[in-house]
């Protein structure tokens, strides 16, 4: 049970103490009354002794009686009426509240930390034993105070009330006192005819009431003197009269009043009689008149008598709607009745809770004309009373009782024994309560001497005697149940099983039998359910103070009935309190009592006591899954609190209902929904100017929330294609971010001088969960904020959302000038959230979706606009909206069924709205960087709304005209691309950047080598054309260009920055502008995601935002067009110009058709081969075919070889370092100038590409000089392998589409690096996955240059053998034939070489003799000869043959080493092509 202020001794001992009537005159009433007190009022804070008193018992032992108590009424002749107590003990209950503003104890029961009371108890598993020690500490501390004081002042009231009875004399008078006033005029008289009142009173027949212990009832006389006014002689003189006349024990002369009203009012005096007055005086028959304090709402009638009719005052419904309170506690409303609450909600709307009108009484003082005095004299006129009139009364009247049974005993209870003992055997055993027994009409006669025991066993059991009042009550037990007489038997036991408690110490156990056996007769056989609440009181209270709380539970369950609801919530919760003081607590039962200890105070009309019982419980249900008892818990709350007009808490609990998972039906989630709204309306009415409130619905995921800066761009109009920019339909992708951020990051550090600053802040115009949101985003003023908020309908009940926007606060500020210190106001439009929002034009427009509608548990995204019209920092604070539920579909004739309330303002026969705001509270990423980050929870900022709106800046839109979508593998395109500034400022430093700078270009920076239009030339080709005459064909023209002219060089060290040619740099505001754009199908095949970023910046610097980017991803799917192969190897042949020395080589191009007609292609055409390169140019076309242009159907191949040469002296001048000689060979009619855009410009891009792979993929600059050291060997043979030459195949191709022939051309590239090694236009899968591969090899030491390979020694030396093809020599007259032969030896190398020269001519085999024959080179066998850089020496040679035949002259075999290497071995050179020489007979 619950923690009480007494101890079980007390409470009981205060229970049951002496009564003591009061007749008052006249006169001494006047006297008192100038205190506003009645002499029983007077006397009543004095009536407990603090000193001992002495008694002897019937064995003449002194008997010793602490802190008695007595109890000093007026007499009352009727007794109190069942419906008054009823309305006492109510009001009394409902007066007795819980302390606001105190600290909740909190007891930690296992999981559960419990509020009960003002005192803070903390505990953890095991709980019992700290539980314990907290509570015994609680208990002893001085600030203790009861858990439920309400409990305690219903038991006082309800013992104090109880009426007398006959079957016991514990409430019967004892004595009376007699009060005269000295101002009589003749006190004796006085005391006379109140004496023969008393005796009337007692005596007669005409009352009943009240009741009297013994006919020789104690009468002590009292003269009252008003010292303020009365003659103190006369009266102490008339007290003298009195002791003659009474004796000095039986009168006594109470002096007070020493001061009158007006006189020291300025002195506090204490006020003992406050805390009496407030507990109601039962026995005053004038209960309803003169209480101040039983000012009973209507509301607070217990269920007893007419407790329903009662409990519709709260609950009945104007339709018919069912009271849901009188259903079990923890049912919820039927589904049929989705708004039946309503109605209660607006009926209990004006219910006033009963303290109010208790505040309303005006205070009275007590006792204004005593002094401590007065107080002292009235305290000894009760000790004289008690010690010197009422102990040896009791003393005296114990002792005749005694001496009676004693007297009477020996024969009338002998025979009577003897006769049971000889009809029915020695013992009698105790009857059975469960057999059937018939009381009625059994009473015994005053002085029946059971009763005589009986009433000596209640004297002793006043006066303390409890062994003797134990022995007198099972003594009278006996009898009574030998009677048969169930009622006095019940109160003997009762009696019986108290004073076997209280007998000091403890010679018996309790007996608990005793009380069951009292509480089942009162309820079952005597149907007295009062006497049986009393013994479960006391026994409970027994029990408990045993630690035996499960008994004391069960016991007080087992009162609880439906005729009493009061009762039964009181008991409910004091059993919910024992489980919980269990050694084990159990906390689950105690919460489930808790709701049925609820449920029954709101019957009772505790609405107040309810509500707390329901928050109790709610401390253990809440968060444990039971999402059904929540709810009904909650919406319990929500009533009650709504009913107490406590709205706050009211909303509150219907917002938990809402808000939290909930397995109700949807009807269910329907009604809970209308009386939160009704319940929120109601609040918003009280204080309409007040904040807005949070709403529970819908939900919002804060962390899903996006911000979006930028306009609504136009879109694509015919072929114009809008850029794609960012979008907030678009998924965000951290690979592409991370992409978009490297390419701006790129551009910057170009413009920037190659370094990024410090303060660079990437754009973002999306920002959401995955973006760095560390930084104040930047946003343009007079562009578009859009905020994407994401809304969850929980319920299964759509909801309607209207005049939905966003709050904001604004501080202004101007960036462009320095702050003077002076904070400008911060704007908000909070204010304006109340009604419906008013667009501010002047500092941030606000849009309004006037409707938004959700259906059930739908999740639905709300995009809201902001317009800023001032530059300063935007906080964006949450969503305003009202929430709203569709129209009932109980509606009939547009009636709705559940409305019974009139309708007012947005709540409307459609369904209600209440407006309100939620927060967009969104939280930080976890921080993770120092230690003490790591070993905490915190958590960095999110800025993603607190945009700071900057000073306006320049806004670019993109068009695309004529944008490809689908291309064939190195298709030329050209589009144009529209630039439009859509601002009211201009924009120059136009930029494009691209990870794919191969891709596209916007042509040279020399005007002369751009085309102006595909229409200026034939065949509306996207290339600069020339007619060619016939003569010229397959012949070289040769063009000088720098690679800085076409943005590549190392005037441009940014990849893919390309600058855009704008008019004057500038592109004004509102103005547009189309430019030519080339495009390349990308060398793969396949789909591919071209990135552009366009750079631009402002005309007008400013701080905070340093330029803006325009994003546009191009989508194209390429398909298979030709695959080009290419090998280069020196020719055998020397040619005698000037450029000889330099050397021949032969390239030959094989050009494979690998579309499978794909796109429709029908046929390919190479038009033109061309080369570009520094050193080496192409010098004709030398493979015979009659038709000059090549055609390629679907898987043909073609072959092509062309003589390249060095480059002429003159192009190789100081003048043309750097430059790229291109030279043209076409095949066709028509010559594509090669050196201009686009076919140079894709050219340089492609190349720029592949080194800067290269670049990547080895760490080390592609380019390495020409430069050699003498020391460095590998340099000096690379260099003799190198040819570095480019080769440029130009194709057009026939496409059937739409019965239409399109012509569509290209240009492939491909690199020969090397002598002898095959290139191939197509990247091989091999080497993808080589290239892959290096990527994770780490040199353990930086790379060095590696020895040279014996391949690439091979190629030091160049051969040649000059013989006529065919020799005729007459064998017949001379047998030996020698012909001259001349060996031509070219040092190919840029250094010195040492060359052997070995005749010595052996056959490998036996088929290489029959073959080619043998014959023998005359002279010497071996030649060792020395050239010098890029020398070139002949040879001359003698063979001889001796028959005639063909003979190969090729078996010369030549070693060369560099002339300084001397360690090195020399290297057998590659032998060149079979000289075959035909040897004929004459």
């Amino acid at each position: 049970m619950a923690q009480c202020l007494q101890s079980v001794q007390e409470f009981i001992q205060d229970s049951f103490v002496p009564m003591v009537a009061v007749l008052c005159s006249e006169d001494a009433e006047k006297v008192t009354r100038k205190n506003n007190l009645n002499f029983s009022e007077l006397v009543r804070p004095f009536c407990r002794l603090t000193s001992e008193g002495h008694m002897r018992d019937p064995n003449n032992q002194i008997q010793v009686i602490k802190n008695l108590k007595i109890n000093i009424s007026n007499i009352v002749t009727q007794p109190p009426q069942p419906t008054v107590i009823r309305k006492m003990l109510s009001e009394v209950v409902s007066v007795s509240q819980p302390a606001d503003g105190l600290v909740a104890n909190v007891i930690t029961a296992g999981d559960y930390d419990l509020n009960i009371s003002d005192r803070s108890i903390k505990a953890s598993v095991p709980w019992y034993n700290n539980w314990k020690e907290s509570l015994m500490e609680l208990s002893t501390s001085k600030f203790f105070t009861a858990t439920t004081p309400w409990f305690e002042a219903y038991r006082e009231n309800f013992f104090q009330s109880m009426p007398a009875s006959d079957h016991e004399f514990l409430n019967h008078y004892l004595a009376c006192m007699l009060v005269v006033s000295s101002r009589e005029a003749e006190p004796v008289e006085q005391f006379l005819k109140l004496s023969q009142e008393q005796h009337q009173i007692q005596h007669s027949n005409e009352y009943s009431y009240p009741k009297w212990f013994i006919p020789n009832t104690l009468k002590y006389y009292v003269l009252l003197h008003d010292i303020s006014e009365g003659d103190e002689q006369r009266a102490d003189s008339v007290y003298e009269e009195m002791k003659q006349r009474y004796g000095t024990q039986g009168c006594y002369l109470l002096k007070i009043n020493s001061r009158s009203s007006a006189i020291g009012s300025d002195e506090q005096i204490p006020d003992p009689w406050s805390q009496y007055l407030q507990k109601i005086n039962f026995q005053n028959q004038d209960f309803n008149d003169e209480s101040p304090s039983v000012v009973i709402n209507s509301k607070n009638i217990e269920n007893s008598i007419n407790a329903e009719e009662a409990d519709e005052l709260d609950f009945s419904s104007k339709d018919g709607v069912p009271n849901n309170f009188k259903a079990h506690p923890l049912q919820l409303d039927h589904p049929s009745d989705p708004g039946g609450h309503l109605d209660s909600l607006e009926a209990l709307k004006c219910t006033a809770p009963v303290s109010e009108a208790k505040k309303q009484t005006s205070v009275t003082t007590h006792g204004a004309c005593l002094t401590l005095n007065d107080h002292d004299r009235i305290r000894q006129f009760i000790q004289e009373f008690t010690f010197r009139g009422l102990l040896p009364h009791i003393e005296k009247t114990i002792r005749q009782l005694n001496d009676q049974l004693v007297s009477r005993k020996g024969l009338s209870r002998s025979l009577f024994s003897a006769t049971k003992k000889w009809f029915s055997g020695s013992k009698v055993p105790e009857k059975s309560i469960n057999e059937p027994k018939n009381t009625a009409g059994l009473l015994y006669p005053p002085e029946a001497p059971e009763l005589q025991i009986r009433k000596m066993a209640d004297l002793c059991f006043l006066v303390q005697h409890y062994d003797l009042a134990y022995s007198c009550y099972h003594t009278a037990k006996k009898d009574f149940l030998n009677d048969q007489a169930m009622l006095y038997a019940a109160g003997a036991l009762e009696m019986a099983a108290i004073s076997a408690f209280l007998q000091p110490g403890a010679p018996r156990p309790y007996p608990a039998h005793y009380m069951d056996t009292a509480i089942q007769t009162y309820k079952d056989m005597c149907k007295n359910m009062v006497l049986a609440e009393r013994c479960a009181l006391l026994s409970a209270e027994v029990l408990k103070s045993q630690t035996k709380y499960s008994e004391a539970a069960t016991l007080l369950i087992r009162m609880t009935s439906e005729d009493s609801d009061l009762r039964s919530a009181l008991l409910l919760e004091q059993a919910a309190h024992c489980f919980i003081n269990m050694r084990s607590p159990m906390v689950r039962k105690f919460a489930f009592h808790m709701i049925l200890a609820g449920h029954r105070y709101s019957k009772a009309g505790q609405k107040r006591h309810a509500l707390r019982c329901y928050c109790q419980a709610m401390q253990v249900y809440k968060g444990k899954g039971w999402s059904l008892a929540e709810d009904h818990i909650n919406f319990t709350i929500g009533r009650q609190s709504f009913t107490l007009r406590q709205l706050e808490n009211a909303v509150s609990a219907f917002r938990h209902i809402l808000i939290n998972d909930s397995k109700q039906t949807a009807s269910q989630q329907g009604t809970f929904l209308r009386e939160y709204l009704y319940v929120y309306k109601s609040v918003s009415q009280l204080s309409p100017e007040g904040p807005l409130p949070q709403l529970p619905l819908p939900c919002i995921e804060s962390s899903a929330t996006r911000v979006f800066f930028g306009h609504d761009r136009r879109l694509a109009e015919g072929v114009k294609q809008a850029a794609t920019h960012v979008s907030l339909d678009q998924e965000f992708d951290r690979d592409l971010s991370q992409q978009w951020k490297e390419l701006e990051e790129q551009v910057v550090a170009i413009v920037n001088r190659g370094a990024v600053p410090v303060n660079f802040q990437p754009t973002q115009y999306c920002l959401n969960s995955q973006t760095d949101n560390l930084r104040f985003p930047m946003a343009v003023v007079e562009e578009p904020i859009i905020v994407e908020v994401v809304f969850k309908n929980p319920l299964k009940v759509p909801l309607v959302l209207t005049d939905l926007s966003l709050l904001w606060k604004f501080q202004p500020k101007d960036f462009c000038r320095l702050q003077n210190g002076e904070a400008k106001e911060v704007i908000s439009n909070e204010k304006d959230a109340h009604m419906k929002p008013m667009v501010k034009n002047d500092v941030i427009g606000t849009e309004v979706i006037p409707e938004f509608n959700m259906s059930h548990e739908e999740t639905k995204v709300a995009r809201l606009k902001l317009f800023p019209h001032q530059t300063g920092e935007l906080h964006i604070l949450g969503v305003v909206y009202n929430l709203g539920t569709i129209p009932s579909p109980n509606m009939v004739d547009g009636i709705d069924s559940f409305a019974g309330i009139q309708t007012e303002g947005n709540l409307t026969s459609n369904g209600m709205s209440v407006r309100g705001r939620q927060d967009l509270e969104i939280q930080g990423p976890r921080l993770n960087n120092t230690k003490e980050e790591k070993t905490s929870v915190k958590h960095g900022p999110d800025r993603r709304l607190d945009p700071v709106i900057t000073p306006p800046m320049p806004l670019l839109e993109v068009f695309f005209i004529n944008f490809p979508t689908g291309l064939l593998c190195g298709e030329i395109r050209k589009a144009y691309v529209e630039f439009v500034n859509v601002s009211k400022v201009p924009l120059n430093a136009l930029k494009v950047v691209s990870k794919h700078p191969e891709f596209f270009t916007f042509g040279s920076h020399s005007a002369p080598l751009t085309p102006l239009s595909p229409t200026a030339s034939e065949n509306c080709s996207a290339y600069k054309t020339v007619v060619s005459d016939s003569s010229s064909a397959c012949t070289a023209t040769t063009s000088l260009v720098s690679p800085v002219d076409f943005g590549v060089g190392c005037d441009n060290p940014g990849l893919g920055v390309v600058d855009i040619p704008l008019p004057d740099s500038v592109l004004l505001p509102g103005t547009s502008i189309q430019l030519p754009m080339w495009l390349r199908g990308p060398d793969k095949e396949g789909v591919h995601e071209i990135n552009f970023l366009f750079y631009y910046k402002s005309t007008e610097s400013t701080s905070k935002l340093s330029h803006r980017v325009l994003r546009h991803t191009a989508v194209i799917c390429t398909s298979r067009s030709l695959s080009v192969r290419a090998t280069v190897c020196r020719s055998n042949t020397f040619q005698d110009d000037d450029d000889g020395r330099n050397g021949n080589m032969l390239v030959f191009v094989d050009v494979e058709n690998i579309n499978t007609n794909e796109a429709g292609v029908r046929e390919f055409h190479i038009v033109q081969v061309s080369s570009s390169s520094k050193h080496w140019r192409l010098q004709k076309c030398i493979n015979p075919c009659e038709d000059k242009d090549a055609k390629l159907s679907s898987r043909e191949r073609g072959k092509l070889c062309f003589r390249a040469t060095k480059c002429k002296s003159q192009e190789a001048t100081s003048s043309a370092l750097g430059k790229y000689t291109f030279t043209d060979i076409n095949l066709g009619n028509e010559q594509i100038i090669s050196a201009t855009t686009p076919c140079a410009d894709f050219f340089f891009r492609s190349c720029q590409s592949t080194e800067s792979k290269k670049t990547v993929l080895s760490g080390q600059p592609a380019h390495v000089s020409s430069r050699w050291q003498s020391n460095d060997v590998t340099k000096v043979v690379r260099n003799c392998n190198e040819v570095d030459l480019n080769i440029i195949v130009l194709w057009k191709a026939y496409v059937v589409e739409d019965n239409k022939q399109l012509i569509l051309e290209g240009q492939l590239h491909v690199a020969l690096q090397t002598i002898g090694n095959e290139v191939c236009s197509l990247s091989q899968k091999q080497e993808a996955q080589e290239m892959v591969l290096l990527k994770f090899i780490r040199p353990e030491q930086p790379p060095s240059l590696a020895r040279p390979s014996m391949e690439q020694l091979s190629h030091l030396i160049k051969t040649s053998l000059r013989y006529p093809e065919s020799y005729d020599h007459p064998f017949l007259q001379k047998s030996l034939c020698m012909v001259p032969v001349t060996l031509t030896l070219s040092n190919c190398s840029l250094a010195g070489v040492d060359v052997i020269i070995d005749l010595r001519h052996k056959a490998t085999s036996p088929e290489t003799l029959e073959v080619h024959g043998s014959f023998t080179w005359l002279g010497k066998t071996q030649y060792k000869l020395q050239l010098k850089a890029q020398e070139i020496q002949k040879l001359q040679l003698k063979a001889c043959f001796i028959h005639a035949g063909v003979y190969n002259l090729g078996t010369p075999r030549v070693f060369a080493k560099l002339t300084d290497q001397g360690s090195m071995c020399e290297t057998s050179q590659q032998n060149s092509m079979p000289a075959l020489i035909i040897i004929n007979s004459v």
